[in-house]
């Protein structure tokens, strides 16, 4: 057979569609799916249809949600005083995984990187910045756990400068982290040490 039914082609380019799936592996996907009986295809579709209804943005800290606020800034055992600045969500989770970091969070959903087009302003930079200089903030240091690539320094250099006038601790992980890796991909221990002899972030360093 030259071309797949229409049906099973649209399927195939669905699968295509997500990062780091090629044509075979979108093809081997699609065929598997259609071994599943039509009740596991639908839970598989519901699953998908019902993350995308309900998940959004925490807004606090832009952490994935079901509701207003996200778990962790809802959960009043946190140190509301410390908040950590990541990348992304999957970052929070691998720092979450230490369970040793009993502070909030602060998601970017991205980094500054002028090659990629990406500035400041498409961040969650202002709203870190509101939430330091608020009147009732309690937050007294903030870490910058971007990971360790140009375009992480970048940012953390960035947010540096912005924070500095408002008085509060600015550190940033030790360099137990392979540079030009991600917290994503790195071990719990590895992490745990990372946070444990952070430090600060002088711009006189730079």
């Amino acid at each position: 057979m030259d071309e797949y039914l229409p049906t099973l082609e649209r399927l195939i380019d669905q699968f295509r569609s997500l990062p780091g799936i090629g044509r075979k592996t979108a093809q081997r996907l699609a065929f598997r799916l259609l071994e599943y009986p039509e009740e596991k295809a639908r839970a598989f579709a519901d699953a998908i249809i019902e993350a995308k209804t309900h998940i959004r943005e925490c807004e606090c800290c832009f952490n994935l949600s079901e509701e207003q606020f996200c778990r962790i800034c809802k959960d009043p055992m946190r140190e509301h005083e410390i908040v950590c600045v990541v990348e992304g969500v999957k970052d929070l989770m691998s720092l979450e995984k230490v369970r040793d970091y009993h502070g909030l969070y602060h998601v970017l959903h991205g980094v500054i990187s002028p090659r990629d087009g990406v500035t400041p302003d498409m961040l969650r930079i202002d709203e870190l910045i509101n939430r330091v200089k608020a009147e009732d903030s309690v937050i007294n240091e903030v870490i910058l756990a971007t990971n360790p690539t140009i375009e992480g320094e970048t940012t953390s250099l960035y947010l540096s400068k912005l924070l500095k006038p408002y008085g509060v601790r600015i550190t940033r992980l030790a360099y137990g982290i392979p540079v030009g890796g991600g917290l994503e991909y790195t071990d719990e221990n590895t992490l745990l040490r990372a946070l444990k002899g952070r430090t600060e972030f002088d711009l006189n360093d730079i």
